[in-house]
């Protein structure tokens, strides 16, 4: 494109700040501001990256080709349906919609409008990533851990990502892996999870059988003292390990004289650049083919990564129903801080 992109961002908290810095330092965009109905958010980041401040969505959306959504996942709908219809090019964060539902009304407005619609699964964009989607055919076995302290109160909202079970705010990053590594539809899933500080699963494990033999086993907890992203995969002739927190990954690769073992550095991109460059690129040949060119992370892909978790959170639900085990809060409060 001859002229820049205009683009936004709708929400500034702990990661739309981020959509807004990387942005701004994209010379193939030109940000045309942002907004935040916290008005002390806005100010601040605004103040931060030198942005305009929108103190109405619409204004805001009116002046953009294209804008980031970063708002709570329960507002995700209500928030990017009005811009679908405005015919804006959406990016919003994981998890694509808090319900079926809402997901699928997202992505018919997406199509019927004509205009891109990505999801934020992040950890698509991840150098490790680059090779296990080479040599995804071979996959036979998936171990992953995403584990992470209780988040910290903030005034007049819920904790950060607790109004969604922990399934939709952390599992969902892997199950979109998953689903990527493994070209099969899912046999049967087994699955234990419960509340413990908040009113939805903070501790979920589901062990997930594919029709092709395939078989993952997921972890996900925001109540762990020790923070874990472990991503393990055993291949016909590979051991893969990625290890987020450490920045470290790991290929011992089958050959004719034995193991030949190669590290992969997690710090050589930064995803969340390469998230946003891939958006800008979708929407860029979109306007030029006058047709949607989906960008890696399409509406369709986030609603599929969406059916299976919410599968996976229903299913946790019956098995404590089954056992009558009753969960509340530990504290009187806790919610509502």
């Amino acid at each position: 494109m001859d002229q820049k992109l205009k683009v936004g961002v709708i929400g500034v908290g702990a990661l739309g700040r981020h959509h807004a810095r990387l942005y701004a330092q994209n010379p193939r965009v030109e940000v045309v501001g942002i907004y935040d109905v916290v008005r002390e958010n806005a100010e601040k980041v605004g103040a931060e990256f030198n942005l305009n401040i929108f103190h109405d969505w619409k204004d805001l959306a009116d002046q953009c080709q294209a804008l980031s959504v970063a708002v709570p996942a329960n507002y995700h709908a209500s928030t990017t349906i009005p811009l679908l219809d405005l015919k804006k090019h959406v990016l919003v964060e994981k998890p694509l919609a808090s319900s079926i539902g809402e997901a699928e009304a997202m992505v018919e407005s997406a199509k019927k409008n004509n205009v891109v619609l990505a999801v934020g699964h992040v950890e698509r964009f991840n150098p490790a990533m680059d090779f296990l989607e080479k040599y995804a055919a071979n996959t036979r076995f998936i171990e992953a851990h995403r584990l992470s302290s209780y988040p910290p109160p903030r005034p007049g909202l819920p904790r950060r990502g607790t109004e969604v079970s922990v399934v939709l705010d952390l599992m969902i990053h892997d199950i979109d892996l998953v689903l990527t590594m493994v070209d099969s539809e899912v046999e049967r899933f087994d699955v234990v999870g419960i509340p413990v500080l908040s009113k939805t699963e903070d501790i979920v494990n589901a062990r997930i059988k594919f029709v092709n033999g395939c078989c993952a086993s997921l972890t996900a907890s925001r109540v762990s003292q020790e923070p874990m992203r472990r991503f393990r995969v055993f291949q016909e002739d590979c051991y893969i390990s990625m290890d987020y927190g450490k920045h470290f990954g790991m290929v011992l690769k089958r050959n004719r004289l034995g193991l030949a073992r190669k590290d992969v550095n997690l710090d050589e991109k930064n995803a969340l650049a390469a998230e946003l460059d891939d958006f800008v690129n979708s929407v860029e040949k979109s306007i030029a083919a006058g047709h949607v060119v989906d960008a890696k992370v399409s509406g369709e892909q986030g609603l599929k990564a969406l059916k299976l978790a919410v599968a996976i959170e229903t299913e946790a639900r019956h098995y404590n129903e089954k056992y009558n085990f009753k969960f509340a809060p530990s504290t009187p409060g806790e919610l509502e801080e």
